[in-house]
């Protein structure tokens, strides 16, 4: 179905006038607002409760955009933007000075992508082509739209949810098709080799070095000497309002016979299948595949958060390199879950 033009065109010009939209992209869906403009980008920590030093992802038209955000451009950016976008590939580098210190952070960095979905390219050409907003910079900062920490949304039903009139315009586009965060990539060291991965995601470290020759650094506990701070990075993350555990597979039925026995409501996300009679109060079971598991594992959480659970048990994923990237949300995830949502926005 092609994008309605009268809806990208009421987008563009809330954007320019410096409101949020919400848009779907091909990972999650964003909450933009016109990234030069700093007005605009405060409204986006506002609408979130994000805290003002996470630094948000600029979202281009595509690669020919690159340079009014970036500058010392190494090839190898240029090598994995021809390769990956658009799609799930962030990259971090050395922000011009055009770029407003309120997207980046206060650092020196600018993490940019063009993103794969065809409604938030639509925009994204339709708001090149008008102009853009302030300086004519033509990129929308358009980190996850939810409550930050919380669970991302991967329907336009979940950004209601989460943030009501919060925003003035979401752009339906249907469900996202990879469901977890862009992988993120350092390479503003200076061309140094290798280049850093600072969150894994559907593009992976395989694929990386397939296109540059050389594999990315594994990731590491952020920190102010080592490496960037990017979005996604803190422990407690994608979280759940309720409890959550990660349960070996070996035990999963053990874990929900005993919460039974103690009478708490348990929801259990599993890729195994279970016996009639360990059914848990709730029930969501997922394929054993990573792609098709990490499309729907956000919305899976955020149904069976809604179950008024006392505990969401969740089965143990493989651990071979190919989970990586659903590795590390669950991980977050488990760590915020049942925290309060101002406790979430602390590094």
């Amino acid at each position: 179905m092609p994008p309605d033009e009268n809806e990208i065109a009421r987008a563009v010009a809330l954007l320019q006038a410096g409101e949020l939209v919400a848009l779907p992209t091909e990972t999650v869906y964003g909450l933009a607002a016109d990234a030069a403009n700093p007005v605009a980008v405060r409204r986006i920590f506002a609408a979130k409760g994000r805290p003002v030093d996470h630094p948000l992802i600029v979202h281009l038209a595509g690669a020919g955009c690159l340079d009014r955000w970036a500058r010392d451009i190494p090839s190898l950016a240029w090598e994995l933007a021809e390769a990956f976008w658009p799609g799930p590939l962030t990259l971090v580098l050395k922000r011009t000075p055009a770029v407003p210190t309120a997207v980046t952070g206060g650092q020196e960095t600018v993490g940019v992508r063009v993103p794969g979905h065809p409604l938030a390219l639509a925009l994204l050409r339709a708001y090149a082509a008008a102009g853009g907003g302030l300086g004519g910079m033509c990129g929308l900062a358009a980190p996850s739209a939810n409550r930050f920490g919380r669970i991302s949304p991967t329907d336009a039903a979940h950004v209601r949810e989460e943030l009501g009139d919060k925003v003035r315009l979401i752009l339906d586009g249907g469900r996202c098709q990879v469901g977890i965060e862009s992988t993120i990539v350092d390479l503003s060291r200076d061309g140094a080799l290798p280049p850093r991965l600072l969150r894994p995601g559907r593009i992976t470290p395989e694929q990386i070095a397939a296109v540059i020759g050389v594999w990315p650094e594994a990731p590491q506990p952020p920190s102010a000497e080592t490496a960037p701070r990017v979005s996604g990075s803190l422990e407690a993350h994608y979280a759940p309002a309720t409890p959550m555990r990660l349960v070996p597979s070996a035990r999963l039925a053990e874990v929900i016979g005993i919460l039974r026995a103690t009478e708490r409501r348990c929801a259990v996300l599993c890729h195994s299948e279970l016996a009639d009679a360990t059914a848990p109060h709730a029930l969501v079971s997922l394929p054993v595949d990573p792609q098709r598991y990490a499309r729907a594992l956000y919305a899976a959480l955020r149904e069976l958060d809604q179950t008024a659970a006392d505990l969401i048990v969740v089965e143990e994923i493989p651990a071979t390199p190919e989970w990586a990237a659903v590795a590390d949300r669950l991980r977050r995830a488990a760590c915020g879950a049942g925290l309060p949502a101002d406790s979430l926005n602390r590094p």
